[in-house]
């Protein structure tokens, strides 16, 4: 009774919902049978690591797998031209990990060049950018497959008093996986298009707010801690981190670009569209994204500018940027820690 109540109050159908590159499926990892199973993940603190990771172990290469197919297809290459590897996921810790696993899963060349991120947490679909746009820049014609997979398997558990940010954590959190091709020389006669273009890619840390935002790996999983301050930390420090990055471009009209901000809480979006006098629409596909999926972890950005290209497309809006030409796609996660990266749309 205590796990149906629970499966019941949190509504664990798990949404994994996008088109093209993203997963167009439903996952049900937490289904009252594996609750009742494993009835030490549904108490707040009773050892469960391993059960967890053993789950994920599977879960987070197979879920890559299938957001990599779509993502190569839609790209219009052979796997083949595959030469470097970005795999991104928060709570899945293992050796050989899923970088390796993804690898054997879809048969890439065995001389791809590999890069696994663990535990970076909201922020890392940025870190996948900028370290693609290095990769891709530094070796002549490489092309770099970023795939990110994640599942709340690693954080679920059962609410205790005096613990509600664990329990708010669940209620965003959700499973996703994305992925995508980088590279800096789209060879034109092989008809590769470029979506976005990436001008710059930054990382900031907001000072005095180290644990602010924290992922404790315990014997019962992955404990998340959200403080109450993170909106306020990060609307606050917001307009200086775009001022140094779009200084190059002359910009500092923030309704001119188009944004892909990461939904860490509708609360982190309503204070930036408040500091910044954003105008109404220019966080509505963060709120959809939110709304329709809810928070992905890294996945989630990518998720948000697929949403933006294809209302750009549908609206004949001019460019993949909803007519603009220069956008930021922002992560927020653990430090406080910002990722900026700057944006060019291409024309339609």
């Amino acid at each position: 009774h205590k796990i149906d109540q629970y499966v019941l109050a949190n509504n664990i159908e798990i949404n994994v919902v996008s088109e093209k590159s993203m997963i167009k499926k439903r996952y049900l990892f937490h289904t009252e049978e594996m609750l009742r199973n494993n009835p030490n993940m549904c108490e707040f603190s009773a050892p469960s690591f391993d059960v967890r990771q053993k789950m994920l172990a599977t879960q987070i290469p197979n879920l890559g797998k299938e957001a990599a197919i779509k993502a190569i297809e839609e790209w219009g290459q052979d796997k083949s031209k595959i030469t470097h590897l970005i795999f991104c996921n928060t709570g899945c810790v293992q050796t050989p990990g899923s970088d390796f696993q993804l690898t054997k899963l879809m048969g890439l060349n065995p001389t791809v060049k590999r890069f696994m991120i663990n535990m970076q947490g909201c922020f890392a679909g940025g870190t996948t950018l900028r370290l693609a746009k290095d990769l891709a820049e530094n070796n002549k014609g490489a092309r770099v497959l970023v795939v990110c997979s994640e599942s709340i398997v690693f954080c679920f558990r059962g609410p205790k008093e005096g613990h509600i940010d664990s329990l708010i954590s669940q209620m965003l959190f959700s499973d996703g996986a994305s992925a995508l091709v980088v590279g800096s020389d789209p060879v034109e006669i092989l008809e590769e298009r470029p979506i976005f273009q990436i001008l710059s890619a930054s990382q900031t840390i907001i000072s005095e707010t180290e644990g602010a935002v924290s992922l404790d790996v315990q014997e019962a999983g992955l404990l998340v801690h959200l403080a109450k301050e993170v909106p306020a930390k990060i609307a606050d420090k917001i307009e200086g981190i775009l001022m140094d990055a779009f200084e190059p471009l002359g910009i500092s009209d923030w309704n001119s670009i188009f944004w892909a901000a990461h939904p860490g809480g509708k609360a982190i979006l309503d204070k930036i569209e408040k500091n910044l006098s954003l105008e109404k629409d220019k966080l509505r596909a963060s709120r959809n994204v939110l709304s329709e999926y809810g928070n992905m972890i890294s996945a989630c950005v990518f998720f948000i500018l697929d949403d933006i290209r294809r209302k750009s497309i549908h609206d004949s809006l001019g460019t993949t940027g909803e007519g603009h030409e220069w956008g930021v796609l922002l992560g927020f996660g653990p430090g406080l820690t910002v990722e900026t990266v700057v944006l060019q749309s291409v024309p339609l």
